[in-house]
């Protein structure tokens, strides 16, 4: 890996070096935290889930316990009326 210089554009982008963007796998539309320091910036990657791969997932795993505990609609419309008295 060689050093480059990068250039603030007038918008405050910077393009991140090629060899970079492969050494570290990042693509495009992955996300940021900036972190001042004193010798300047430091850019932390962060994972932001996808809200409907994770509900899907989470659902997935509930319905497979429901089946594994023997749980039917019935056993649950009774729980929420259960609950809903207390």
């Amino acid at each position: 890996m060689t050093t480059e210089i990068v250039k603030m554009s007038s918008k405050g982008q910077l393009v991140v070096p090629q060899d970079i963007r492969n050494m570290e796998g990042l693509k495009a539309g992955d996300r940021f935290i900036p972190f001042p320091i004193k010798e300047g910036v430091i850019f932390r990657r962060i994972n932001i889930p996808n809200i409907k791969t994770e509900f899907k997932n989470l659902s997935t795993e509930i319905e497979k316990q429901f089946k594994k505990q023997k749980i039917t609609a019935k056993d649950v419309s009774e729980a929420v009326k259960w609950a809903r008295k207390k």
